[in-house]
């Protein structure tokens, strides 16, 4: 890298190094033909010169070598040279015999360039080569003093020497100026390689390319969402997945505070930021966060390089299928227990019947039984009410009744619980009343006896409304309840109890335009806390069956 740039420098040094040059002889040139035009015009309007050489044209003969020697203009002519430093002055007549020439041998004699130009009243500018050597010369015509025609001319040349004698001074300025420029495009390439190291981390362009195509390949492969900002908190990085799960099309040159993204998304952003600057650590698996119609995880690290902090990562897992899935499980091995308890009061009851029937109290067996099908026939089974009737509902309370049962626990449906319709949206219902079931029982196992839980259930069009109540010790800090502080209090080989919990609850109620609150935080005289939820939304009416089906 830094060879190509001082190969440019020395490229572009060099070309300007030419110009100058070139600049600099066209100068000297022009300076050269300007000085001698300006000699030429001088002798050229001297009434002395045009006097003289008027007579010299008007006589039909040709003047001798030996009558121009020492003559006027050969005078005139000397001395303009000696005074100018010019190479040569010649004056000629209108037949181009020379007048005057510094060397006089060659006075009387035709010159040896073309003289038609001045004679036709033109001046001329040019490098020629004469008896003399090559230079620049100017010729003006000589004219009457009378009629004004032209009679002669005026030739003035400046030998080379004369002309580039500053050019070694030209040359020594402007090689210096390169040498100069050469060594301050050096020292600038240096700095620049050091500061594109420093802000690309040592990385070539090579290198950097190959990066930027494995960063393009790795981003839109993976499965998650990747989000990524400086110190500045500016977004640096983002995926599809990432705009796609945040709802934010155009995320790369935003401030991270400036996303219009909930509070608790927004402070699992900043949360590892917040504990890499305390010099904490951070939780072992990331809470869970509900994002419109998407439950994901959201995981955060410090990105640093040379001990250089270079901003934050957030990994952004879209968990919304497990956590159906999870829920349904959960629902499933609910209905496994209470078959599971059901089978088991089923062989108990046949044992009895066995019993009875192998003592020969046959109509003892016969009434137990009757007893036994007549708490069968109760509508909405022994522990969920008359008016409940909801084959979802019923299920999952059932189950919650028998897993209740198993901890001491007494779970009931409230007698003036009353759902017409049917749910049409399970997962979020069994997530909402699920997880306040569970955390009802949990609170009512540390309360005092008797130990109970109570669930009440209405409908109101597409609405469900649920209020749970339990026997437990009440909620210390009604204000922090939904708050998204992660749980401490739970053994870390439980395989239970570490649901999604409240804070998701809520955000789940509030995506469907319903909220979760707490009613009465309890704890007096032994009273336990009443959570209340309602969920717009989630019930149907029920189908009507055809005529002829039951």
């Amino acid at each position: 890298m830094l060879l190509w740039q001082l190969a440019c420098v020395t490229v572009i040094v060099a070309i300007c190094t030419g110009v100058f040059v070139s600049i600099g002889v066209q100068q000297l040139r022009a300076e050269a033909e300007t000085s001698a035009l300006s000699i030429a015009r001088t002798v050229a309007a001297d009434s002395d010169v045009r006097a003289d050489v008027a007579r010299a044209s008007a006589d039909t003969g040709t003047p001798t070598n030996a009558s121009l020697r020492g003559g006027p203009l050969s005078v005139l002519a000397a001395a303009a040279e000696a005074n100018t430093g010019a190479l040569f002055i010649v004056i000629t007549d209108d037949h181009g015999i020379r007048l005057a020439h510094p060397d006089p041998q060659l006075l009387g004699a035709e010159v040896s360039t073309s003289f038609a130009e001045a004679l036709a009243g033109r001046e001329t500018v040019s490098w020629e080569a004469g008896t003399l050597g090559e230079s620049a010369r100017a010729k003006v015509p000589v004219r009457d003093p009378d009629t004004d025609e032209p009679t002669g001319e005026v030739s003035v040349g400046f030998a080379p020497s004369s002309v580039f004698k500053e050019l070694p001074l030209l040359l020594g300025g402007v090689a210096l100026a390169a040498v100069v420029a050469l060594a301050l495009g050096a020292v600038v390439s240096f700095v620049l390689r050091r500061r594109l190291e420093h802000l690309t981390l040592g990385l070539q362009p090579e290198e950097m390319s190959a990066l930027v195509q494995n960063q393009a390949a790795v981003l839109d492969g993976v499965g998650d969402g990747v989000l990524a900002w400086g110190p500045d908190d500016v977004v640096t990085v983002a995926n599809t997945t990432a705009a796609r799960l945040l709802g934010i099309p155009d995320l790369v040159g935003r401030r991270i505070h400036d996303l219009a993204l909930p509070g608790p998304v927004i402070a699992a952003l900043a949360g590892e930021r917040r504990l890499s600057a305390t010099g904490g650590r951070g939780p072992d698996a990331a809470e869970p966060v509900v994002l419109a119609d998407h439950v994901v995880y959201i995981d955060t690290h410090p990105v640093s390089h040379a001990n250089r902090d270079l901003g934050l990562i957030a990994v952004i897992r879209d968990r919304t299928d497990v956590v159906t899935l999870t829920d349904r499980l959960e629902t499933v091995a609910s209905m496994t227990d209470a078959l599971r308890v059901q089978r088991h009061e089923f062989a108990n009851r046949l044992h009895v019947t066995a019993g009875l029937m192998d003592a020969g109290r046959v109509p003892d067996a016969r009434d137990y039984l009757d007893d036994v099908l007549e708490a069968s026939r109760t509508a909405g089974g022994p522990s969920t009410g008359e008016h409940l009737t909801e084959p979802f509902l019923v299920s999952l309370l059932e189950a919650k009744a028998a897993q209740a049962g198993e901890r001491g626990v007494h779970l009931t449906v409230g007698a003036d619980s009353l759902v017409r319709g049917v749910v049409s949206l399970p997962e979020d219902v069994a997530t909402v009343l699920a997880n306040l079931v569970d955390n009802a029982v949990s609170a009512a196992v540390y309360g005092q006896q008797p130990r109970w839980v109570d669930v009440e259930l209405l409908d109101d069009a597409d609405t469900l409304v649920m209020t749970v109540s339990d026997s437990g010790q009440g909620v210390a800090n009604g204000a922090r309840v939904f708050s998204d502080v992660p749980r401490t209090d739970l053994d870390p080989d439980a395989v239970h109890g570490r649901g999604i919990g409240l804070p998701l609850v809520r955000d789940i109620a509030a995506r469907l335009g319903g909220e979760v609150w707490l009613a009465d935080a309890g704890g007096r005289d032994g009273s336990g806390a009443v959570f209340c939820a309602r969920l717009p939304g989630v019930m149907r009416a029920p189908t009507r069956p055809r005529q002829g089906e039951d």
